[in-house]
C-alpha cells in the first residue's frame, strides 16, 4: 500500500500539491505518465474515446519533441496536458537551477501549468520553487503497470481496492507498461469497473 497508495505522511512532504480532489465528489481522475510514444499512447487515446473519457497526460518533453504527431493527437482530441520534465529526471539527482531549466524546457511546447515529478522525487528547494509557478499534481492511487514483477490481473486489482472519491489515478502510456501487457489488460476493465460503480471521469 505504501506505493499504491502514499500514506499520509508522505503527503505532508508536499502539503501545497493535489494528492487527491474533493472527496465528497463521486469522481475520479485518470491520469498517464510518461509518453508520448507512438506504440502506445495511440491505443491509450483509442479506449478513452471508446468510453467518452478525458484525462490528463504527463508528457516527457523529448518524448514530445520526437513524436510530434501523437503529441498532437493527444491535443486535437481535448485531453489536458501536464508537464513531466523534459528528461524524466528525478529531483533528488539535480541541482535546482538544472531541474527547473528542465522544466521550462518542456514547457516550450506543453504550455501547461500542470507538473508532475517522476518517481515524486522533489528536493525541498525544488517544491518550494515549482508551487509558485506550477500545479504540482501527485496521485491517490499508481496502479503500477510499469511493474515487471505484477502480473495484469495485479495491476487490475490496485484500481479495484484503491479508488475511492477523488482519486488521482496514474497509469503509463510507456513501453514498460506495454510491454508486460499490464496497461493493455488493467484499463479498459479499470474503466468498467469505475463507470459500474458509479463514477464520474474529469480532468485535472
Amino acid at each position: 500500500m505504501l506505493i499504491e497508495q502514499p500514506p499520509t505522511l508522505f503527503r505532508k512532504l508536499y502539503p501545497a500539491a493535489l494528492w487527491r480532489v474533493r472527496p465528497e465528489e463521486k469522481a475520479v481522475y485518470l491520469t498517464f505518465d510518461d509518453g508520448p510514444i507512438p506504440e502506445v499512447t495511440p491505443w491509450v487515446l483509442g479506449v478513452l474515446g471508446k468510453y467518452g473519457i478525458k484525462a490528463t497526460f504527463f508528457m516527457v518533453g523529448d518524448n514530445v519533441r520526437k513524436h510530434p504527431a501523437v503529441f498532437r493527437m493527444v491535443v486535437e482530441q481535448g485531453h489536458r496536458l501536464g508537464n513531466h520534465t523534459f528528461n524524466h529526471l528525478r529531483g533528488f539527482q539535480h541541482s535546482s537551477p538544472d531541474y527547473l531549466a528542465n522544466i521550462e524546457l518542456a514547457n516550450e511546447a506543453l504550455q501547461t501549468d500542470l507538473f508532475r515529478p517522476p518517481h515524486g522525487h522533489l528536493t525541498r528547494d525544488q517544491y518550494m520553487m515549482l508551487r509558485h509557478r506550477y500545479r504540482i499534481i501527485m496521485w491517490d492511487v499508481v496502479t503500477r503497470d510499469y511493474s515487471k514483477k505484477l502480473r495484469p490481473p495485479q495491476v487490475l486489482a490496485n484500481v479495484l481496492r484503491y479508488a475511492r472519491n477523488g482519486s488521482i489515478i496514474t497509469f503509463h502510456d510507456s513501453l514498460k507498461s506495454w510491454g508486460n501487457g499490464n496497461l493493455r489488460y488493467a484499463l479498459p476493465r479499470s474503466i468498467e469497473f469505475l463507470q459500474e460503480e458509479g463514477y464520474e471521469f474529469r480532468v485535472l
